[in-house]
């Protein structure tokens, strides 16, 4: 298992942040990477999602956690030729009022399962580019919860 989290101040209210992170068509405008997403079926807890990579692979997604309005987060699966049932992703979003500074605390998380040692191994030389993809979500969602 290979974990990467980063977290923000968003100057706007629980609800603002909420009404963006919880909709899968608001996902690539604020998920680094994400070209396009759509419900398959479903709302809230079990709700299963396209997710499409910017490299073209596409992910199904089903909601595994869903706290309205403070946590979502969704398990993705390789989906094709070649896809390895074994390797998944799953997405936390966490979402804490932050009553002394106004506005919220975001935290991202990402966990990984490779599928083999191999694929860890790349994974972890890979690290800080996860990182830096997830800085450059919270400023995207930063940007569009501010905006409303």
């Amino acid at each position: 298992m290979i974990l990467v989290e980063r977290s923000a101040h968003v100057s706007a209210p629980v609800n603002a942040v909420w009404d963006v992170v919880q909709r899968a068509e608001q996902l690539p405008a604020w998920l680094a990477g994400v070209r396009a997403a759509e419900v398959l079926s479903g709302e809230g807890f079990g709700r299963r999602q396209l997710v499409q990579a910017g490299r073209g692979a596409a992910h199904e997604a089903e909601v595994i956690a869903y706290q309205e309005p403070t946590l979502i987060g969704w398990r993705e699966r390789a989906k094709g030729a070649g896809a390895r049932a074994e390797a998944r992703t799953e997405i936390y979003v966490q979402l804490t009022s932050d009553e002394d500074e106004g506005g919220t605390v975001v935290r991202l998380i990402v966990v990984r399962w490779p599928a083999g040692p191999v694929k860890a191994a790349l994974l972890r030389l890979g690290l800080r580019r996860v990182g830096a993809d997830l800085e450059d979500s919270l400023a995207r969602l930063t940007d569009l919860a501010a905006v409303g």
